[in-house]
């Protein structure tokens, strides 16, 4: 899959499902009850213990899998060779730009101020990640769009299905949604993975009619 045909898959399906797993079985089994409940992008994070091991597992799933909490360009290289189609981390690196370029795989960092989104987009990075999130309000974007309107943001961090839409509303181009995929997990295990999932791409369906 070409880089723009991930950057398009995102911004059309809007929601990426951070997974930090705390084992295998735990990380593949919350991936797959979100790919189940209608979820199509999952950034499953370096935090997981035996990461290969999970990437070989959802290998088949209907779903673009993409890697998270990915600190420098060794850790990057090792998920593009595990078949992770972007890239995504907490904060903006230069040799992880740089790696993702050369690849031709989307680079997704975390930023918090202009300088930081000016100095990510300079690096050829399409999308910056508005990381932690939930130190912000949607109103945000809006100034951030003002001086450069060009920029795409994807929210992640405290992202829920009660203020999804307030961030997509205010030009947000994707959400990044977490800490209730992994919660209904540990009350319900998979079946309730896939009803809270079903319930943000119900959410989200509705919201676009």
């Amino acid at each position: 899959m070409k880089k723009y045909e991930v950057i398009h898959q995102l911004k059309e399906h809007k929601i990426v499902a951070v997974i930090r797993g705390s084992s295998v079985q735990e990380a593949t089994e919350i991936i797959q009850g979100a790919v189940q409940g209608g979820i199509r992008l999952i950034e499953l994070t370096y935090t997981t213990p035996f990461i290969q091991e999970v990437f070989e597992e959802i290998r088949s799933l209907n779903a673009i899998i993409g890697a998270g909490t990915v600190l420098d360009s060794e850790t990057a290289r090792h998920a593009i060779l595990c078949g992770a189609k972007f890239i995504v981390s907490p904060g903006f690196n230069e040799d992880i730009a740089r790696l993702c370029n050369r690849y031709g795989v989307p680079y997704l960092p975390g930023c918090m101020t202009l300088n930081e989104i000016v100095t990510a987009l300079e690096a050829g990075c399409d999308i910056v990640k508005l990381f932690p999130a939930n130190h912000f309000t949607p109103g945000f974007i809006r100034s951030v769009n003002g001086p450069l309107p060009h920029v795409e943001i994807m929210p992640t961090g405290g992202i829920d299905a009660d203020n999804m839409q307030g961030w997509l509303d205010a030009g947000a181009v994707a959400v990044g949604i977490s800490s209730d995929l992994t919660k209904a997990y540990e009350t319900g295990g998979v079946d309730a993975v896939v009803a809270a999932s079903q319930q943000y791409c119900k959410k989200l369906l509705v919201e676009v009619r």
